[in-house]
């Protein structure tokens, strides 16, 4: 049997972080997840996945990400079910995440959701934002850059001679 998950989207809030009465740190959020398609009316629709993320993940999820923040999921599928005050039975699908990857920098989100969503336009980079007003972050916090200078630079962009590398570095 298989229960494997990996999704790539933007929290919908902040986490929620709460401890169990063992002391164990527990973490919730829920993430949009853009669908690959359009509706009739040509608009683009998303899902909003419930994720729950346990232990040291769960605090750093709680510390590191924020409403609208990119990140990956890894995990598995789970249902639960209880009775509410109605006693209706109720019942619940969320993903339990093994791993949780941050997709950005913090210092790269934008308050315009228009600026760049989880799925880049055609020929685009998947994955990464747009390369200005990148800065005063990181170690370029310091430089004299134009904000127009991308933070990602291509070490090998200008240079025309061939790169030597040896067979035995090559990872096939």
């Amino acid at each position: 049997m298989i229960n494997r998950v990996i999704l790539v989207g933007r929290l919908t809030k902040n986490p929620e972080l709460r401890y169990t009465p063992n002391g164990v740190a527990v973490a919730s959020f829920t993430i949009a997840v853009n669908r690959p398609f359009s509706n009739q009316q040509g608009e683009r629709e998303a899902d909003f996945i419930p994720v729950i993320v346990w232990r040291r993940q769960a605090e750093n999820a709680a510390n590191f990400l924020t409403k609208g923040s990119l990140a990956g999921v890894d995990g598995r599928i789970q249902t639960r079910n209880y009775e509410n005050n109605e006693g209706r039975r109720v019942y619940v699908t969320e993903v339990i995440a093994d791993s949780v990857q941050f997709l950005e920098p913090k210092s790269a989100r934008h308050t315009d959701e228009n600026s760049y969503g989880a799925v880049a336009p055609a020929g685009g980079n998947p994955g990464y934002p747009p390369q200005t007003n990148r800065q005063g972050s990181g170690a370029n916090a310091g430089s004299n850059r134009s904000q127009d200078t991308p933070s990602f630079e291509d070490p090998f962009a200008n240079d025309s001679k061939p790169i030597d590398i040896s067979d035995d570095d090559l990872p096939f």
